[in-house]
């Protein structure tokens, strides 16, 4: 059966981050307003998703979560069928979302007053994450070459003080929507294993690539970063299961692993058992939502880019992945402070500040689509009403 993904779903009123707080974070009323800023979708989850809550609330006990086989046999399937990695049980850790899971791994890898890497701009929490845990954030600046962010370890070496314990990596990028190449990868795990580094890689966009474009799993496509790595996935993002909070971090080294669990055990370790069966469920039963999915997703984007078109001075990145918009407004000629005051007071529209994502993201602003079309549409047409 066809999902319609043009379903109007009121999410006022219903604890939703995304619409019952952007008033208070960005002045943006909910009634004539639209909330495209934080990262999660409008959509219902997949019906097989669903229909395991409805099994477990059927059943009425909501003790506390044992067996894990079911899950993890089908992450493995899914990891294997859909990005050729074949991992072992024993590899994956499951902790509630990623951001608990990065904060784990800085402090298995590091000591306070260590500096972990970013290169930036970058998902705005890995900074809150790292500056919580009493280590230090190290910004490197990606560049922009054809249109895309590239980063140079030339210059990040350079700048290097030896107190550098973690790089931690976005892959797919977010906010730019980069997918990153196997040579890409190759060159950073060399790196990281010449400087003493780990390398933390946060996939958790990685099932979010369109038709044209393929995701490198890091492991998968180089395997010499087994001894220096650690990768991040997660159906939270994909399947639109934020609120399940959990992920998945995988390890094949031993000794690497050794270290995290005894970190993951320091917070309890017991999983969250709602968010283990949605996401057993979506791994199992939801690729067919998903492929539909990456195809409306496409035509949000593909609406956006047209509608951005007729106005001067917005340039949007071309996107590989993910339904981020990461668009530039620098040649608008518009202080931010101006540009963001008539973003959020003109054409009321609550979306995520640039600057927000470090050194580099001054002049952008994050938009999501993954929305309804008819709220797309809106927006442009409030976009080119404020700014054309």
């Amino acid at each position: 059966m066809q999902v319609d993904f043009d379903e109007k779903i009121d999410r006022t009123h219903t604890n939703s981050l995304k619409w019952d707080s952007m008033e208070k974070l960005y002045g943006v009323n909910a009634k004539d307003g639209l909330a495209m800023w934080v990262a999660d979708m409008d959509f219902k989850a997949p019906e097989a998703v669903n229909a395991s809550i409805a099994e477990l609330s059927k059943h009425g006990v909501h003790g506390y979560f044992g067996d894990d086989s079911g899950y993890k046999a089908a992450l493995a399937g899914w990891m294997k069928r859909k990005h050729g990695w074949h991992i072992e049980n024993s590899w994956s850790a499951e902790t509630h979302g990623l951001g608990s899971a990065i904060g784990m791994a800085i402090r298995a890898f590091s000591r306070p007053n260590d500096e972990v890497i970013l290169f930036t701009p970058v998902y705005h929490s890995f900074a809150r994450i790292i500056k919580a845990n009493n280590r230090l954030v190290k910004e490197s600046q990606l560049s922009i070459k054809n249109g895309i962010y590239t980063f140079n370890l030339t210059e990040l070496k350079n700048s290097m003080s030896g107190k550098e314990k973690i790089l931690l990596f976005c892959s797919p990028h977010n906010p730019g929507g980069r997918i990153w190449t196997v040579e890409e990868l190759q060159e950073l795990t060399t790196f990281c294993r010449n400087n003493d580094l780990i390398l933390i890689c946060d996939e958790i966009h990685a099932d979010l690539t369109y038709p044209d474009f393929k995701h490198k799993t890091l492991i998968a496509n180089v395997p010499d970063a087994k001894s220096c790595s650690v990768v991040m996935v997660s159906t939270t993002k994909p399947f639109n299961l934020s609120g399940g909070e959990m992920g998945s971090v995988i390890i094949p080294d031993p000794n690497l692993r050794e270290k995290f669990n005894l970190i993951h055990e320091a917070t309890g370790k017991t999983p969250n058992r709602i968010g283990m069966k949605m996401g057993e469920a979506a791994y199992r039963h939801g690729e067919q939502w998903l492929s539909e999915l990456i195809l409306y997703l496409e035509k949000n984007k593909n609406c956006l880019e047209s509608g951005l078109e007729s106005i001067p001075g917005f340039e949007m990145m071309p996107l590989q992945s993910t339904y981020l918009a990461w668009i530039n407004f620098e040649k608008t000629g518009l202080s931010p402070a101006e540009f963001y005051r008539l973003l959020f007071k003109e054409a009321k529209i609550a979306a995520n500040i640039g600057s927000s994502f470090g050194s580099g993201g001054e002049n952008f602003v994050r938009i999501n689509f993954a929305c309804r079309r008819a709220i797309v549409e809106d927006a442009i047409e409030r976009l080119n009403k404020t700014f054309a």
